[in-house]
C-alpha cells in the first residue's frame, strides 16, 4: 500500500517536420519514418500531420503552417511540448508561423539531422546545420523560447537524440506542473524564521496557488476522529512498516496515525501537490508529537512536505520531484566539514523520505526532547544520506525586485565519516565557497531542496527559459 496513489500518464508531443523546396524530399520522408519509430520506442504519444494533409506531412508554406497549428490546437489539452525535426534545411518562417498560430506556450525542442560527409551531393545533402541557425534566429525575433539538442546536429534514431528527448520530457513536465501547482500551508512559520517568508502574490502571479489552514483546524479534525476508525488502524500499520524503531509508544503512534489521516484527507480534498507544515513548537507543546515521520511518508509518496512552513523550499522540492519522478527532501546548509573548502554538511532533524537514507530509524526528536520531554516528541526520522550525486535547488520570492529567483547546484554526497544525529550527509560541491557567498549576498534562506539525481540542466532550462525566473546554475560553464 502506497501512502498516496499516483497514476503516471503517457507524455504526448506535437511534431513538426521542416522542409524546403530546393532540398531533397526523400530526406523528410525518411525523417518522418524515423521520428515515428523513435516515439513509439520511447512510448511517447504524438500528434503529426498526415502525408495527405500537406506534402510529406511537413511544414513548408503558410498554408502548411495553418494546418499544423490547427491540428496542435485541437490537441492542446494533451500536448506537453513540440519537437521540430529538420531533416533538411527547412523553412524557418513556416516553422515560426506554426508556433505563433498554435500559441500553445509549451517547450520546443529543435533537432537538426547531421550530414554524411560521404553524401554531400545534391540528392543527399541536408544543410540542416545551417537551417537550425536560421530557425533559432527567427524564433528569437518572435520571442519564442526553445530548447537545443546536446550537439548542434544529430541523427533522429541516434542514442544521443533519444537522451535529448528524455531530458526534454522532464523539462516539459516541470513547466506544465509548476504553472498550475497548488500547495498547502499548515499553520504559521516559527516566529524567528523570517528567513522563510515569501510572497503569496508573486507566486499566484506565476500560477502557483497556496491553500492555508490553521493548525487548530487540524487539531479539531483529529479530535473528532475515533481511535478505532479503519483509516487510523491502516495508518498505524503503515507507520509500523515504514521504518524500524526500538519501540512504538502507543500514544505517539496513535497521534501520528491520526495526523496522517487528517492531512491526507485535506490534501486530497484540495487537490494539493504538496504542503509546508508548522512542525514546531506548537504541535509538540499542544499535541505531544513531532510530525517528521508523517511528513517523511508524504514525501516518499511523492507529495512533498516541507518543514517550518517553508513554502519556497516546498516549491523547490516539488520541482526536483517532477524532474526526477523520485522523492525529494529539504535540508539545511548546515556545517563545514573540517577544513575542506568544497565539502559541507547537509542536515535536518528530520523529515527526509526514507529512500534518501543508507539506513534509518524512527526515534524521539533529538533536539525537541530536551525541551518538551521524550514522551511528547516521538516521530523523528534519523539516518545518513546515501552516497550519490545530487541536485539542490533554492527558490525565493524577492519582494524587493518583484520576481522569483533561484539557484541550482549539483554535487555529490560522499562516504566521509560523521558521527551526529538527525538526517545528515556530507556533500562535495565545486567552488563551495563561491556558492556560499552567492547565498549570503543574494538573501537566500538557510534551507535547500535536494534530490539524489543530476538534473541541474533540466531545472535551469525549465525555470529560466520557459518560466522566466531569475535562475543561476552554479555549475554552469559560462
Amino acid at each position: 500500500m502506497s501512502f498516496i496513489q499516483h497514476k503516471k500518464l503517457k507524455s504526448s508531443f506535437g511534431i513538426i517536420l521542416g522542409n524546403r523546396d530546393i532540398f531533397p524530399d526523400h530526406l523528410v520522408k525518411e525523417g518522418r519514418k524515423d521520428i515515428i519509430e523513435v516515439m513509439n520506442e520511447l512510448e511517447y504519444e504524438f500528434v503529426i500531420l498526415d502525408e495527405e494533409n500537406t506534402p510529406l506531412g511537413a511544414v513548408e508554406t503558410y498554408s502548411d503552417a495553418k494546418k499544423c497549428a490547427e491540428l496542435f490546437k485541437k490537441n492542446s489539452d494533451k500536448i506537453l511540448g513540440i519537437i521540430l525535426c529538420l531533416c533538411n534545411f527547412g523553412d524557418e518562417k513556416a516553422v515560426a508561423n506554426t508556433l505563433k498560430i498554435a500559441n500553445l506556450n509549451v517547450p520546443i525542442l529543435i533537432q537538426a539531422s547531421s550530414d554524411d560527409i560521404n553524401k554531400m551531393d545534391r540528392s543527399s545533402r541536408r544543410d540542416a546545420f545551417c537551417g537550425k541557425i536560421s530557425v533559432t534566429s527567427v524564433l528569437y525575433q518572435y520571442g519564442i523560447p526553445f530548447t537545443l539538442t546536446s550537439n548542434h546536429t544529430c541523427l533522429i534514431k541516434s542514442d544521443e537524440f533519444k537522451k535529448d528527448l528524455m531530458r526534454f520530457e522532464k523539462i516539459c513536465r516541470v513547466v506544465k506542473k509548476i504553472r498550475r501547482a497548488r500547495f498547502g500551508q499548515i499553520g504559521t512559520r516559527p516566529n524567528a524564521f523570517e528567513t522563510v517568508r515569501y510572497s503569496e502574490k508573486i507566486l499566484e502571479f506565476n500560477g502557483i496557488s497556496i491553500e492555508p489552514i490553521d493548525l487548530s483546524e487540524i487539531f479539531a479534525a483529529i479530535q473528532k476522529l475515533k481511535d478505532n476508525d479503519s483509516k487510523v488502524k491502516d495508518k498505524i500499520e503503515f507507520i509500523k512498516n515504514y521504518t524500524p524503531t526500538k519501540e512504538f509508544p502507543q500514544d505517539g503512534l496513535l497521534k501520528l496515525a491520526k495526523l496522517a489521516v487528517i492531512v491526507e484527507i485535506w490534501v486530497k480534498e484540495n487537490e494539493l501537490d504538496g504542503f509546508a507544515f508548522q512542525c514546531w513548537p506548537s504541535i509538540v507543546s499542544n499535541f505531544g508529537i513531532v510530525p517528521c515521520a508523517v511528513m517523511s511518508m508524504f514525501s516518499e509518496g511523492l507529495v512533498p512536505a516541507a518543514c517550518e512552513v517553508d513554502i519556497s523550499g516546498l516549491i523547490g522540492m516539488y520541482i526536483l520531484q517532477v524532474a526526477t519522478n523520485t522523492p525529494s527532501a529539504i535540508v539545511d546548509w548546515n556545517n563545514n566539514y573540517g577544513d575542506d573548502p568544497n565539502k559541507m554538511v547537509l542536515f535536518h532533524c528530520s523529515n527526509l523520505p526514507k529512500s534518501f537514507f543508507q539506513d534509518t530509524k524512527m526515534t524521539v526528536h533529538p533536539i525537541m526532547a530536551e525541551y518538551d520531554g521524550e514522551e511528547n516528541t516521538f516521530g523523528a526520522i534519523q539516518g545518513k544520506i546515501k552516497t550519490k550525486p545530487c541536485t539542490m535547488l533554492r527558490i525565493e520570492t524577492d519582494d524587493i525586485f518583484g520576481e522569483i529567483k533561484a539557484i541550482v547546484v549539483e554535487g555529490k554526497f560522499t562516504d566521509d565519516p560523521l558521527d551526529t544525529y538527525g538526517g545528515y550527509g556530507v556533500v562535495k560541491i565545486p567552488n563551495l565557497q563561491g556558492l556560499l557567498k552567492k547565498l549570503c549576498y543574494g538573501g537566500f534562506a538557510h534551507h535547500v531542496a535536494a534530490t539524489l539525481n543530476e538534473v541541474g540542466e533540466v531545472v535551469y532550462e525549465s525555470l529560466s527559459s520557459y518560466l522566466g525566473w531569475n535562475v543561476e546554475f552554479h555549475n554552469k560553464i559560462q
